[in-house]
């Protein structure tokens, strides 16, 4: 069933089977997903909730969405702290060294799992590339509801993210924080954490109101 399934989904050009036997999602799949983001007008229906976020830390947030193993910024506040994190609306990350990427990972871990093991790329000395480490990570993850990243993908930058979810519980996209380390007093990035958590709940909530 599974494979007559893939078949279909390949001759649609959803996915693509690869040289190792792999399939994986083609950008077609990425533009279905935006389309209902399009549909659902997530960046609006976040917005209020964004900007209470911005403007309770100062510090740059973020709305991504899933891209195959990265995630794509489709909206951002900047921050107004004399020294930023600098990633553009529009930008991407991979999947398993930022925490709006780590949040979406979690989510969804026992189907990525397998596809993200082999392509765990170091980019600084803090970056998990290992599958046990990995695995540790999102068990942490899973059962606080928020994600962190420790400089994992740019020195000294520290995000933290939690997913949005569709009624169904699905995850469709998650907000975070970019912090550089010299803005992070002790006790700040609990708070922080505890607020991206809240609003995270808050944009879901909306959207299961309809």
């Amino acid at each position: 069933m599974t494979f007559r399934l893939l078949q279909t989904l390949s001759a649609l050009g959803y996915v693509r089977h690869s040289d190792d036997k792999l399939y994986s999602a083609t950008m077609k799949t990425w533009q279905l997903g935006q389309a209902i983001v399009d549909t659902l007008h997530l960046p609006e229906i976040a917005a209020p909730q964004l900007m209470m976020l911005s403007q309770a830390t100062g510090e740059a947030v973020y709305l991504a969405v899933p891209d195959g193993l990265s995630v794509i910024y489709v909206d951002k506040i900047e921050s107004t702290q004399p020294i930023q994190s600098f990633t553009p609306k529009g930008g991407s990350a991979p999947m398993h060294c930022v925490a709006t990427g780590k949040a979406l990972l979690a989510a969804s871990y026992d189907r990525l799992r397998d596809r993200i093991r082999d392509h765990l790329i170091r980019y600084t000395d803090r970056t998990i590339t290992s599958i046990t480490q990995l695995d540790a990570d999102m068990a942490a993850t899973q059962d606080r509801g928020y994600a962190v990243d420790e400089g994992e993908y740019r020195e000294r930058v520290h995000s933290f993210g939690a997913a949005i979810r569709l009624p169904n519980g699905d995850p469709i996209a998650a907000l975070g924080v970019s912090v550089p380390d010299v803005n992070l007093p002790d006790g700040r990035s609990e708070e922080i954490c505890g607020l991206v958590l809240r609003v995270a709940a808050e944009v879901t909530a909306t959207l299961a109101r309809g």
